[in-house]
């Protein structure tokens, strides 16, 4: 023994254990204070931000879908529309028996039970099984008299005209939004604005009390709109595209026409072409529009506009001549035609009818390369046209100064090689020729209306490219080119202003040696030009020359059109 009284050794091993319980009982008052202040701050400071919170998980607020906006043709005719159908929904609180709603649901909305009774077992107040379901379907789900289940008038998008200027209109998926073409461009005009409504929840079952709505914000329906596209025009275009490339052996192409007065497109047609109602089943790349989008080397249609710059400079006039000895050279550097053979002395109206790859050359070194390009870029190349559609491309012309660019690059783009461009961009070239000089916005939207408004697209004008004399001088020679050298283009009873394009088609390792593009574009009449239609044939088979190829179907467009549009002969116009 210590010799240490009892009682002191209690006292000492109480205190010690009073100690060790000091921490523990004041982070109890501690906890106990801050647990108040808590309750006090819930009751006191946040109770009007907790009472909104319980509130609002008393309401339901509904979305009000719009109706998205319908696409016409210039006169009226249906491109696309919202037809109705059904969506079912369901409550899953209110359905007493998932396994067999599932089971008689799956056949009719043709999905997977498991799938279905996944969603009736959910723990949300609402759920959506299927979408775009048939009226007929629908009135058979209604017999079945399933708790829980409802059905939700909406629209799908259905396009009465199928592949008809499918690569102008584009698509709209699933979920309501709209891609490529005017679908895509114009979405959220088309789309509108969703409405709500709120209503109060009942304690039970997910069901809304009847006279507790509020806060109604109607909807706002998406804006119509009118194209410039002709649905008749359009139609011979996609025909006659089809015909020729059946009858060339080709598997893509495009047609287009413009009027040139007002740059309002009649006409864009492209193959493959696909059915926007069908969309789902295809891949995305075939949704693009290649008139818009497909980049190309033009080839010799191309020397219209190094023709242009040499007659608006006054560098050279229709009948100057030079001699063609089957070269030129160019920074040290030796182009030939496309013939091989020397011309001899031509003059510039000539050079277009033999579509001389040197005679173009030595127009553009004439014109010299400064000026050249300013003519290449005002023609509207290098640079987007600002099309109302979606996914258009700018093109590619290399520029002096520019570290891939050689003086030979001045000889090979007067005559349409070593530069891209898209078949849009070659047409409103043309058109502006047509057009006396004056290069109009490609327009594709001819007016949009909304229930409280509409707006009607008026022609713009981009500027005036070249003089009026230059574009009167350029047509004669178009006019004269077509009647001694491309009578496959001609029209009966129209002149015919035009020229032919036989491109060959760039690889990484150089020029394909077998598949060239083959194009004619040309605008009637001469004297009064109403219609630019320019026609591109990819990799034709049974053969190479625009000549050969794209004016025959050039010529059958236009004689179909002049008959549709009423547009008279020459002899009747001088009359």
């Amino acid at each position: 023994m210590s010799g240490i009284p009892a009682y002191q050794i209690l006292d000492q091993e109480y205190r010690r254990r009073r100690l060790r319980l000091l921490p523990l009982a004041v982070a109890f008052v501690l906890g106990a204070i801050l647990l108040v202040s808590k309750l006090g701050y819930w009751q006191l400071q946040e109770h009007t931000a907790l009472a909104a919170q319980a509130q609002d998980m008393r309401l339901y607020k509904e979305v009000i879908a719009p109706r998205r906006g319908r696409i016409f043709d210039r006169n009226g005719y249906t491109l696309a529309i919202n037809a109705p159908c059904v969506r079912v929904t369901a409550a899953p609180q209110q359905i007493e028996d998932p396994a067999g709603t599932a089971d008689r649901l799956a056949l009719l909305l043709n999905m997977p039970r498991s799938e279905l009774l996944q969603a009736l077992q959910s723990d949300e107040l609402w759920v959506s099984l299927s979408r775009h379901v048939p009226y007929e379907t629908a009135t058979r789900i209604d017999e079945l008299g399933l708790p829980g289940i409802y059905m939700e008038e909406e629209t799908q998008r259905e396009y009465p005209t199928g592949a008809l200027a499918a690569h102008v209109v584009g698509i709209v998926t699933w979920d309501g939004k709209g891609y490529y073409g005017i679908e895509g461009a114009y979405d959220r005009l088309l789309r509108g604005v969703a409405g709500t409504l709120t209503s109060e929840l009942a304690s039970d079952k997910g069901m809304t009390i009847a006279g507790t709505a509020r806060d109604f914000a109607p909807a706002r329906d998406g804006a119509d709109l009118y194209l410039s596209l002709d649905r008749a025009v359009q139609r011979v275009a996609e025909e006659e595209l089809a015909r020729g490339l059946q009858e060339f052996g080709s598997d893509s192409g495009s047609i287009l026409v413009v009027n040139p007065r007002t740059g309002e497109i009649l006409a864009m047609a492209s193959h493959p072409i696909f059915n926007p109602d069908d969309f789902a089943e295809l891949p995305p790349e075939q949704f693009v529009n290649p008139a818009i989008s497909a980049q190309y080397e033009p080839g010799s249609v191309f020397k219209l506009v190094t023709m242009a710059a040499a007659l608006d400079t006054g560098v050279l006039g229709p009948n100057d001549s030079f001699y063609c000895t089957g070269e030129i050279a160019i920074g040290g550097r030796i182009l030939r035609p496309w013939d091989r053979k020397a011309h001899g002395q031509e003059t510039m109206t000539e050079v277009l009818a033999h579509s001389c790859n040197v005679g173009a050359a030595y127009a553009a070194t004439q014109v010299g390369a400064d000026e050249f390009y300013r003519y290449v870029f005002d023609f509207g190349f290098a640079r987007p046209s600002d099309v109302e559609l979606q996914g258009e491309v700018k093109g590619r012309v290399l520029l002096p100064g520019e570290g891939d660019w050689y003086p030979i690059n001045l000889g090979t783009n007067a005559f349409g090689q070593g530069l891209a461009v898209t078949p849009l961009q070659m047409t409103m070239a043309v058109a502006t020729i047509a057009n006396d000089g004056v290069r109009m916005r490609p327009q594709i939207i001819s007016r949009v209306v909304q229930p409280d408004y509409q707006i009607v697209s008026e022609p713009t004008a981009m500027g005036r490219v070249i003089k009026s004399e230059s574009a009167r001088q350029l047509t004669e020679m178009m006019v004269t080119a077509i009647e001694a050298e491309t009578e496959l283009a001609r029209v009966p009873g129209y002149r015919v202003a035009g020229k032919t394009g036989t491109a060959q088609i760039p690889t990484p390792d150089g020029y394909d040696p077998q598949w060239t593009i083959a194009s004619f574009v040309g605008f009637l009449p001469a004297s009064d030009p109403q219609l630019v239609i320019l026609v591109k044939i990819d990799r034709p088979s049974v053969d190479p020359w625009g000549s050969k190829v794209a004016a025959p179907i050039f010529s059958r467009v236009a004689q179909r059109l002049v008959v549709l549009l009423g547009i008279p002969p020459d002899d009747q116009r001088a009359n």
